[in-house]
């Protein structure tokens, strides 16, 4: 159950009209700018958010670097989705949620804005007392937890995760819980690969280079390769790297490495591995509500840090600028956010 909202969803207004919000629009590939918009106000079914924080995703980076097939991506467009706000509006038919709470939303494009409109079914409920800056991190938990369930992760099991961006460090909390036999990472950098030690990796490994192949940096120790592999980078090519650190009869947990993939994927080699791919979005709602819930437990229990990775926060009218410094793979950015409010 998806809200996408649209350039169709929007009537563009000047700035300083009555009942005018702001938003980020993507006019072209790298390129995006404050607009104002017509305010929107929640259906019978629906509730409207007050947007205080929305992360800056990966699949944003994705969308803002061009590199998403055109059936899934044009502009102009909106991006956001890992949002972290306050419900200030509810439909006549809703019950349960109430104006007033602190939510994090899942299943919301367009969220680099001051409001959305959704249903119950895409918010979870947070204690007031919980800071609204560690929230919006929540959203990625339903993914990352199915993850480690598609693995089967045990003590039986070696896994690796490439790449310990904000999404990879959020990997390696909740494999961890799993009591894997060992928990493989590698990153470019030094400070996550600290994190992820922290997090409960057992072997951190420094990549020299995204072109490095990972089994050149790590099959010293684990020369049979990993029943599970979690590949977390942007890039589809990683994919192949993936391929080439798995052990016979292993599994490929795709959470990242869904961009366009320019090397050729060996399908032969993924037979004679007797290899076995999945995808790690829930299926079907009742799983990802399932899921959304067990991750807020998770996080509230102490069990997730969703505070340490952030490290840059910008207002909305600087969204080109967080953008550029979240896609700049030379700085110590992990997990950026828009401060929707602050102008």
């Amino acid at each position: 159950m998806p809200t996408k909202m649209t350039m169709a969803d929007l009537e563009l207004v000047e700035s300083g009209q009555p009942g005018a919000q702001r938003i980020a629009v993507m006019r072209d590939f790298g390129k995006l700018e404050l607009a104002h918009a017509r305010t929107p106000h929640a259906g019978d079914d629906e509730i409207r958010v007050k947007i205080k924080w929305v992360g800056v995703c990966g699949s944003d980076i994705e969308a803002f670097r061009g590199t998403r097939k055109p059936e899934f991506m044009s502009t102009p467009t909106r991006l956001g989705h890992e949002v972290a706000g306050v419900i200030d509006q509810t439909g006549k038919n809703v019950h349960g949620v109430k104006v007033g709470d602190q939510v994090t939303c899942r299943y919301v494009w367009g969220a680099f804005a001051e409001y959305i409109v959704c249903r119950p079914f895409n918010v979870k409920v947070l204690p007031p007392e919980f800071p609204l800056r560690e929230t919006s991190l929540i959203e990625i938990l339903p993914g990352v937890i199915h993850a480690a369930e598609l693995g089967c992760v045990d003590q039986t099991k070696n896994v690796l995760i490439t790449g310990q961006g904000v999404s990879g460090l959020v990997l390696t909390q909740i494999f961890s819980l799993y009591s894997p036999k060992n928990l493989v990472v590698t990153d470019l950098r030094d400070h996550n690969l600290e994190l992820a030690r922290k997090y409960g990796a057992t072997h951190a490994y420094r990549i020299p280079s995204p072109d490095t192949p990972t089994m050149e940096v790590v099959g010293k120790d684990f020369s049979d390769g990993f029943d599970v592999v979690v590949p977390c980078l942007l890039e589809g090519d990683g994919m192949v790297d993936a391929l080439d650190a798995l052990a016979t009869g292993g599994r490929i947990v795709m959470y990242g490495c869904i961009g366009t993939c320019n090397k050729p994927f060996d399908f032969f080699k993924l037979h004679r591995k007797r290899g076995d791919i999945f995808s790690t979005e829930p299926k079907r709602d009742v799983d990802m509500r399932r899921f959304f819930q067990t991750g807020v437990e998770w996080v509230l229990d102490g069990l997730v840090n969703t505070s340490e990775m952030i490290t840059h926060t910008f207002p909305l009218e600087q969204i080109q600028e967080a953008f550029a410094l979240r896609d700049d793979k030379s700085n110590d950015a992990i997990h950026v956010l828009i401060d929707c409010e602050k102008s």
